[in-house]
């Protein structure tokens, strides 16, 4: 949202009032308040008739502080609110003459109390991240609707980019974009988006998060070509700055205060098949579908019921159609035998042709309008009711429903939607502002559906495949990018997609593999299987047709097969990366700048990523199997072709179907498994330990966990001259250790404890 006329000028219905200058402040051991008028105050009489904006620091977590803007404390303030880990870390506070100083460990915001000279600057480590300063913090009016905001803008600083705010698509850079954080159902291919978060990520190694489930509205270095301007309607804002010693230590801070991600079990890396979403099936077709691959020797691990596994118009009644599925007890028993998991199709709507619509009518489980009538629409079912999760009971109803389910052998939820949540004449059951809610609702639908599956399969066992998301829904993986087109571009936009959602400290995130909307031709087919198994979940999902390979062509199930089958060998490597993002809230998939910070050549990298700490993948877009990657400095080395390639510069190759670049960092451990068939075994029986290429004197460390997370094996390794000592402690059985490429006269030497 803007509100100037250039740099100059105000628009004509605006009036604003902009912090001037320090007046005074309190602080009390842990929360500094400042007030800073609106105007400067030479003598009495400039203090009458003028705003001031009061700011509250306060450190929720070490390195993170929050800022509170409030004009006036009076108005009504309602939920829901962004939740937050508050562990009251110790702060210091120290003022002179000019200036004052908020510290939490090493972030400090830095007042200036000079006259006319408003200004807070945020420092970590003594580096200088951002500031706030001349006609930027600022409550804004318009008078032509009256209606009134609260303005923040902080520094963006020469070469600093700006990544995040959610899942977006569009260009991964941010600086130039206007943001509206809202979700919606729109697709991979506009400035909608299902996963909406305010906070942001610069290249400089901290972040911000606007402490507002309301639409927040950004503009960066897009009214103000230098500045981040964020804004709420109402009259106070919040935000946080998280520091870090990096871009990957800022989103771990993040993810301390909005929550880690939980770990997955180890199956759901494993290959994710689906009817799609409008064809048609029944048991008949999916066991053709799952005894087609298992005859192909492509390794399946979980199947995917969509949506009509109810009947139409009728969603959701969580209950099989009978016309298809007479025995649905006995059909998931005869998959379970198969080694597979079963996954189903839900959503938080009701249809009024649904036998559960009037339960929960009565029972008072349905979001209502303020005549205390249901709200209903007929958009997506006929009349659909929305389950309004606010009411405990509600809650409690919706899990009781999907309960059933899990007592008949599913495993997990594919929990869609969640983004068409109406605010217009809405009461929520507990008062919440309907706005905020907006965005909210999708925390309180995918924690209700996570947490049953935490209680009834066990903390280790609970996952999702979520397309909506807020601040904190990280907590509740796995998350999928949503409907994407069957093109290279859209399979281009879609990476776009998922590196914005891990800057917000998502750890797992999938996709369609091959495009949901229309079907690829081969060509992609192929590219994007590679793709989608070098992600942290693969799911191959499509909207009116089917997405086994042999639809496409002969070498799309021998492609297919070779890319799952090295995803269950990777599974120690892959399992470990998962294991850091559940402790540390560092994501699976990781953009090149926040692996590697201090190479400006990877600020810009958008179409390749790291898959945890030491695998570089730069998928294929192009129909020439060509593709451009840039790689940090060092020798990094193919692990598909043992090629070793110089780093410190961009590289171009043509790859056919079966390869990509897959490189591994110069100075790394890949524990590869035993095993290509299955995501879920014990790591530590047959491992591999691939050492990529090692300077004398470099060093590196891994570790392998077992199914609950666990650490069990620690495996080290140095180089010192012509030997490269590895360390295995811990519990192992029958393992190798080699060199990827063999180096002349460089040696193994192993020790094991």
């Amino acid at each position: 949202m803007k509100f100037t006329n250039g740099y100059w000028l105000m628009r004509k219905e605006i009036e604003p009032n902009y912090a001037v200058e320090y007046h005074s402040h309190q602080f009390d051991g842990s929360r500094l308040t400042i007030y800073a008028p609106c105007s400067h105050i030479g003598d009495r009489g400039d203090a009458l008739n003028i705003g001031v904006l009061t700011i509250t620091l306060t450190s929720p977590q070490p390195n993170i502080i929050k800022v509170e803007i409030v004009h006036f404390k009076g108005e009504a303030d309602k939920g829901p609110y962004i939740q937050v880990n508050d562990c009251n870390p110790a702060v210091s506070f120290s003022e002179d003459d000019n200036q004052i100083r908020f510290t939490s460990d090493k972030l400090s915001a830095v007042i200036d109390k000079r006259p006319n000279s408003w200004k807070i600057s945020y420092y970590y480590d003594g580096k200088l991240l951002t500031d706030t300063s001349y006609r930027n913090m600022a409550h804004m009016k318009n008078n032509d609707i009256n209606k009134c905001y609260m303005v923040e803008q902080l520094a963006i600083d020469v070469d600093e980019y700006i990544y995040g705010l959610g899942e977006r698509f569009t260009p991964f850079i941010k600086n130039g974009q206007v943001v509206e954080i809202w979700n919606e159902d729109g697709g991979t291919a506009s400035e909608m988006t299902y996963k909406n978060i305010p906070f942001y990520l610069s290249n400089k190694g901290y972040g911000v998060l606007v402490d507002s489930e309301s639409d927040v509205q950004f503009e960066i270095g897009s009214e103000k070509v230098e500045r981040v301007q964020f804004s709420v309607e109402g009259e106070k804002i919040g935000y946080y700055v998280v520091g870090g010693d990096n871009p990957l230590n800022a989103v771990e801070n993040y993810t301390t205060l909005t929550g880690k991600p939980a770990l997955p079990p180890e199956w759901s890396f494993g290959l994710w098949l689906t009817t799609s979403f409008t064809t048609n099936y029944d048991e008949q077709t999916t066991s053709h579908f799952i005894d087609g691959m298992a005859e192909r020797d492509i390794p399946l691990h979980v199947f995917h019921f969509d949506c009509y596994w109810m009947d139409m118009f009728k969603w959701c009644d969580f209950t099989w159609d009978k016309k298809t599925f007479n025995t649905p007890k006995e059909m998931l028993e005869r998959y379970h035998k198969k080694g597979l998991r079963i996954c189903v199709w839900i959503n938080p709507y009701i249809s009024q042709q649904s036998a559960l619509f009037d339960e929960a009518m009565n029972g008072g489980f349905l979001l209502k309008k303020t005549d205390g009538s249901v709200w209903q629409t007929d958009l997506w079912q006929p009349g659909m009711g929305i389950v309004d999760f606010t009411n405990p009971k509600a809650y409690d109803w919706y899990q009781s429903k999907l309960e059933t389910l899990i007592d008949m052998g599913v495993d997990c939820f594919k929990t869609d939607f969640g983004e068409r949540i109406p605010v217009k004449d809405i009461c929520y059951y507990d008062g919440s502002d309907p706005v905020k809610m907006h965005n909210y609702y999708t925390y309180l639908y995918n924690s209700c559906v996570f947490n049953l599956l935490k209680k009834k399969r066990g903390e280790n066992e609970a996952v999702l495949f979520a397309r909506s998301a807020t601040v904190g829904g990280q907590q509740f993986p796995a998350h999928w990018g949503g409907d994407c087109s069957a093109t290279y571009p859209s399979m281009a936009e879609t990476l776009r997609g998922g590196l914005s959602l891990a800057c917000c400290g998502f750890g797992f995130w999938s996709h369609d593999i091959s495009g949901f909307e229309q079907t690829a031709p081969a060509d992609i087919y192929k590219r994007w299987c590679a793709f989608g198994l070098l992600s942290s979940h693969s799911r191959l999902h499509g909207s009116s047709s089917y997405r086994v390979p042999w639809l496409f062509d002969d070498e799309a199930c021998e492609v297919l097969a070779r890319f799952v089958k090295l995803k269950c060998e990777l599974m120690p490597y892959l399992y470990g990366m998962a294991v850091s993002s559940h402790t540390l809230g560092r994501p699976v998939i990781r953009p090149m700048f926040m692996a590697f910070s201090d190479d400006k050549g990877c600020d810009i990298c958008d179409k390749q990523y790291m898959l945890g700490d030491s695998l570089l993948v730069a998928p294929i877009f192009k129909e020439d199997g060509t593709v451009d990657y840039y790689l940090p400095k060092g020798k990094w080395i193919n692990i598909l072709t043992n090629e070793v390639e110089e780093g410190g510069t961009w590289h171009r190759g043509r790859y056919d179907y079966f390869n990509l670049p897959l490189m591994v960092k110069p100075a790394s451990i890949i524990v590869k498994g035993a095993k290509d068939s299955i995501p879920d075994y014990d790591y530590t029986d047959g491992f591999t330990c691939l050492l990529s290429y090692f300077e004398d004197g470099d060093e590196a460390k891994t570790f392998i966990p077992d199914e609950k997370g666990n650490i069990v094996t620690k495996i080290q390794a140095k180089r010192h001259g012509n030997v490269i000592k590895v360390k295995i402690t811990g519990k192992y059985k029958d393992f190798h250790c080699q060199m990827i490429v063999e180096e002349p006269g460089v040696e193994i030497a192993l020790e094991c404890d």
